[in-house]
């Protein structure tokens, strides 16, 4: 999903309660939770479930369901991080869409400071790797950095 940059800058609207944090934490952790079995781990009725992840996903604050795939088991186990220093227009973070044909791309973050963004690529190998740096070199500066290994991969967002 795509937004502008301005509306990336709002204040949540709604005010979470401990079965709203405890709804999100257990959905972060397993989003093929039923509703029956959230009601059971959060100690409320199903359709009480069903009222708030609905007002939940309305408001914004879950915005999607997604599998958390390996890239290694999918032959994909050269993970980069490239910084950037983009050139005016040719920004990668004014202008995603340049990147749109590259699935290799996972994710950017514009960042604040003499970077303006750090790529996140996963490929199946060094001399693609090395074909979508030279890609990025048309709309920046570049430098590269290799991950060896992750060892906090992903936590969820909690109330405390």
């Amino acid at each position: 999903m795509k937004e502008d940059f301005e509306d990336s800058f709002w204040f949540m609207s709604v005010e979470l309660d401990r079965v709203d944090w405890a709804l999100l934490e257990a959905l972060q952790e397993d989003a093929r939770l039923s509703y029956n079995e959230l009601a059971r781990r959060v100690h409320v009725s199903p359709p009480t479930v069903a009222q708030r992840v609905r007002r939940l996903e309305n408001a914004g604050v879950i915005t999607g369901y997604r599998a958390t795939v390996d890239p290694t088991a999918v032959g994909r186990s050269v993970v980069a991080l490239v910084r950037m220093k983009c050139y005016g227009p040719r920004c990668i973070t004014v202008h995603p869409e340049l990147l749109d044909d590259c699935p290799e791309v996972v994710e950017v973050v514009r960042l604040t400071g003499d970077i303006c963004s750090v790529v996140k690529i996963v490929t199946s190998s060094i001399i693609e790797l090395e074909r979508l740096l030279v890609r990025l070199g048309g709309y920046g500066e570049t430098s590269s950095a290799m991950v060896l290994s992750t060892p906090i991969p992903w936590r969820p967002v909690t109330a405390g």
